[in-house]
């Protein structure tokens, strides 16, 4: 038993995808089912609705998790879920599920913050050491880099995240949100010709998409009427000049923190022409790329699984007093103990 490797059971539903993981400390995933909440063409999710599906979906991911990985609760060490940030109705359905299990299993607890989340799972599938992390969402923007113990903020947007910025959009040009709104975006973006100048708004190592989104907004309400381009086109363009922020920002920050690599995190980091124009950028500053598919940007149970687990085997735990959720937790309130023992050994 002294080699038994620790287990965590992880519940991820901060957003419109409940997800149930089970992870061993080494990093390995055991499993990592998912549901997604996908509404009809032009609309967004609303957190009570939203709630409502992880409520019909999430025991039923727990069954299939545990099965999938071939454990039994007397297996697992600690649950893990997201504390935050995120939307409060469906942040709450796996708190109040983890308070449960943790009662019924007599298992400990441990919170966990949903952007930290992001660049752990990152970083153990990658194999990225020390890289300026680039987290892009629906719901978050941020350029950061680990220091002293916490993930620094570089930079990050100003107002709505580029994830947002690209799912609004969609919801103009009605496109499906199956399996994602900012996917088809990127599948019509692969067809576009004409480039259409849109407003470029970086303010430092800040950003801000909103005024962009009204601009395209309107734009495409006159140019659409009138023939003088393309859903594709617009498409093409709206990407092409979020992305092209976002990479001068992050190479800002990797001069700032004198870091030759690169990792990106978050949902909107599956797009390949984002990836694609960070790794140019990379390889002219002597770096590399570090990016993921879709199993492991989009959120998933199992990055919560693992980064609880990495503060579990480093002495932490949520006691159920405090097992609560918060629609806003910064990135650098979290202290990475992990870290600063592998900055120890390194």
């Amino acid at each position: 038993m002294k080699d038994k490797k620790l287990i965590a059971l992880g519940f991820e539903g901060s957003a419109n995808k409940i997800g149930v993981g089970v992870v061993a400390i080494d990093g390995t995933i055991l499993s990592n089912p998912r549901h997604t909440y996908i509404t009809p063409p032009g609309q967004g999710f609303l957190p009570r609705e939203t709630a409502q599906h992880h409520h019909q979906h999430i025991l039923p991911l727990v069954k299939s998790a545990l099965e999938t990985a071939g454990v039994t609760p007397d297996e697992i060490d600690c649950i893990c879920y997201t504390k935050g940030p995120g939307m409060g109705a469906p942040l709450q359905v796996s708190a109040v599920v983890v308070r449960v299990l943790s009662q019924l299993w007599k298992k400990p607890i441990v919170g966990v913050n949903h952007c930290v989340a992001h660049i752990e799972m990152g970083r153990i599938v990658t194999g990225a050491v020390d890289p300026v992390v680039l987290y892009v969402s629906g719901g978050n923007t941020q350029v950061i880099a680990y220091s002293e113990g916490r993930y620094r903020i570089f930079g990050e947007t100003i107002d709505i995240a580029v994830g947002n910025c690209l799912d609004r959009f969609a919801r103009v040009l009605t496109l499906s949100n199956d399996p994602s709104p900012g996917y088809n975006i990127e599948q019509l973006a692969k067809k576009g010709e004409k480039f259409i100048e849109l407003p470029y708004v970086v303010k430092g190592m800040d950003i801000s998409f909103s005024g962009i989104l009204s601009f395209i907004e309107a734009t495409a309400e006159e140019k659409l009427k009138n023939n003088e381009c393309s859903p594709a086109d617009l498409c093409f363009s709206l990407q092409e000049t979020l992305f092209a922020m976002l990479v001068e920002i992050t190479e800002r920050a990797m001069a700032h923190c004198d870091k030759k690599d690169v990792l990106i995190v978050g949902g909107v980091g599956c797009n390949e022409r984002l990836q694609k124009m960070m790794q140019i950028m990379c390889s002219e500053r002597g770096g590399k790329l570090f990016a993921t598919d879709d199993r492991y940007c989009v959120d998933n149970g199992a990055m919560i699984a693992y980064t609880g687990l990495l503060e579990y085997a480093n002495g932490a735990s949520t006691p159920m007093e405090e097992s609560t959720f918060t629609q806003r937790f910064r990135t650098d309130e979290v202290l990475a103990t992990w870290r600063e023992k592998e900055t120890a050994i390194a």
